[in-house]
């Protein structure tokens, strides 16, 4: 009776190790998988997606500030209006060519691809009549701008969503704890003690040296599980909080800070008839640095600035607050010239190499761009470390079980042959 007890008895060990190995190499596996698609899959995308937004955006912005420049349109501002274009299709390629696009993602970058061109036309209209001094230019760029803001704005918009909702859930996947195995590798745990116990009662010796052996192998797979599970949670949510939440509120305030240099052009474009625009850039900039800029009392700057984990990320978004505040009080002044009728003094204010609003912008663009090259590259050190935590525990867990299921063997074997 005892041996076929004991036959029973090791066979069920060896089993439920065995399904212990598989289970914590599957899961760790598909956690593993997880993260992968996040670094290389749904996070560049979602970049993509704030890149094609913001140049779309700037682009936008650009026109507006080359047509107050008049037939002469400054060479510098066509090159930045050229590079936010190119960068924009180039954008809009590379999320395509990404496997891992959702299809939601793949239909707002068809739209997009078809609406861009006849954006850029009706641009070129609009230059094309201001260079001859015609007044239907300003309808042509305005008709470009509704179609920016109506069409093309809204649809990267829903781009971005749709990615940062596959990058949200991708993210939650991967930092899930694998409990199927734990819970698993808990009773296979409780099973080689009590056979241990069983043992014990049954020959008053101590130890069987192979069912300690097995015992060991099951411990230590299952601390390295739930220890690589909970290291590789850690590193995941500090790339979700120091990575993706401060990126969200940085590329929301470089579209504020966008939005609100493009309806500051546009409010002299329409000469006088602009208090639309000059309506939108006041709600722009109170997103962007609150309900007082000159004082930098909030907004998504400041927001920016609390989710900053050291003071390199810190630095940037405090140098983009504090010439937001400067560009409102210069913003302020330009409105007194036009105003007063002094409207080429305006727009010298405006499109200026130095003291003028355009000077305080480009600080502003630039603090915000270091701020999320810093941040992506936080983001994705912590989630690598994250997927490292996890890449031999796969193999590892097939190693231990067999070492395992060898020692129950092993243990149960020398207790059969007591009985020959």
């Amino acid at each position: 009776m005892e041996p076929g007890r004991l036959r029973l008895l090791g066979a069920a060990a060896v089993a439920a190790l065995l399904v212990f190995g598989l289970l914590a190499s599957w899961q760790m596996s598909e956690r593993r998988d997880s993260t992968s698609a996040v670094i290389d899959g749904s996070q560049p995308l979602s970049m993509h997606a704030a890149q094609i937004y913001r140049s779309l955006a700037d682009a936008n912005t650009t026109a507006a500030s080359g047509f107050l420049t008049g037939g002469n349109e400054n060479q510098k501002i066509r090159d930045r209006y050229d590079q936010q274009i190119g960068l924009a299709s180039e954008s809009l390629s590379d999320a395509a060519a990404n496997g891992r696009a959702s299809d939601r993602a793949r239909a707002k970058l068809s739209e997009l691809t078809e609406q861009l061109p006849v954006y850029t036309g009706l641009v070129e209209t609009a230059r094309a009549n201001n260079r001859q001094g015609l007044p239907v230019g300003g309808a042509y760029l305005r008709h470009a701008d509704e179609m920016m803001r109506e069409d093309l704005l809204p649809t990267a918009e829903k781009l971005y969503d749709a990615q940062s909702e596959q990058l949200n859930e991708e993210h939650e996947s991967a930092r899930s704890l694998p409990w199927l195995a734990l819970l698993w590798g808990v009773a296979v745990l409780a099973l080689l003690v009590w056979l241990q116990r069983r043992h014990f009662l049954r020959t008053n010796r101590v130890f069987n040296r192979g069912l300690v052996a097995a015992t060991c192998a099951a411990a230590l797979l299952l601390v390295w599980v739930l220890g690589s599970g909970l290291l590789a949670q850690h590193h995941l949510d500090e790339a979700n909080r120091n990575g993706t939440l401060s990126l969200d509120r940085l590329n929301s305030a470089l579209v504020a800070a966008l939005k609100a240099r493009g309806n500051e052009g546009m409010a002299l474009v329409s000469r006088g008839a602009g208090d639309q625009y000059t309506s939108e850039y006041e709600k722009n900039m109170k997103d962007l640095a609150g309900s007082s800029p000159e004082d930098g009392d909030g907004g998504l700057l400041r927001e920016a600035e609390q989710l900053a984990d050291d003071e390199a990320g810190r630095e940037p978004v405090r140098s983009a607050l504090r010439n937001a505040g400067f560009w409102h009080y210069r913003n302020g002044e330009v409105r007194k010239r036009e105003a007063g009728g002094e409207y080429s003094q305006a727009v010298a204010m405006v499109i200026g190499s130095r003291g003028t609003t355009g000077e305080t912008f480009d600080k502003v663009n630039g603090g915000l761009s270091r701020a999320i090259k810093h941040e992506q590259t936080q983001f994705t050190t912590a989630a690598e470390r994250g997927r490292n935590a996890l890449d031999s525990l796969p193999v590892g867990a097939v190693v231990l079980v067999l070492v395992g299921a060898a020692g129950a063997v092993a243990g149960i074997g020398r207790r059969l042959a007591e009985y020959r």
